[in-house]
């Protein structure tokens, strides 16, 4: 039991952090994203003895992860913020345009289906393969790498519309008229 205990708290220190971020990035909201990680540990706590691979401890816990916050909204919507207070924790030292950048980033994300955003949070926060990203979405490898082509595309898109939206509103304010 005692190896047990050391074991979980092995995994709390070495990964609460890294399903903070995934939890904020699937949810949005800091507290909800505390929430979502608290009952991943929970629920792993419960199940600890079901890991049969220590080098899998990341992957289960990512899984547990993504099936509390489909528990989540089977059972509410929440309220989505327009604005985040902080994207990443070292962000007051970048500039502003270089927020709103993020800023345009993180909500062009969070606007893709949810078939093309997993994959994409999957590559970009945690590092994945298309390999790793197929096992934890029980997918076909072909299918990982064809949604995360289409999420790249549509965030072309997302991203070339805002872009051309803020310079058609700068030019229009430069010569003094306003929409």
């Amino acid at each position: 039991m005692q190896d047990k205990h050391r074991f979980f708290e092995q995994l709390v220190s070495a990964y609460s952090k890294d399903l903070y971020r995934y939890a904020y990035w699937l949810c949005k909201q800091s507290t909800v994203a505390e929430d979502l990680v608290q009952e991943t540990f929970t629920r792993a706590w419960k199940a600890i003895d079901n890991l049969k691979d220590e080098k899998a401890a990341k992957a289960w816990l990512i899984t547990i992860l993504r099936r509390e916050n489909a528990r989540m909204y089977e059972k509410y919507q929440p309220q989505l913020l327009e604005l985040e207070a902080s994207i990443v924790a070292d962000d007051y030292h970048n500039e502003p345009d270089e927020k709103f950048e993020k800023q345009q980033l993180h909500q062009a994300i969070m606007a893709l289906p949810i078939e093309y955003k997993e994959p994409l949070i999957l590559q970009i926060i945690w590092g994945y393969s298309g390999e790793e990203i197929a096992i934890q979405l029980d997918l076909k490898l072909a299918t990982v790498n064809t949604r995360l082509f289409r999420a790249r595309q549509q965030l072309k898109v997302l991203l070339t519309a805002t872009t051309s939206k803020k310079s058609q509103y700068n030019t229009s304010f430069d010569r003094g008229q306003t929409k």
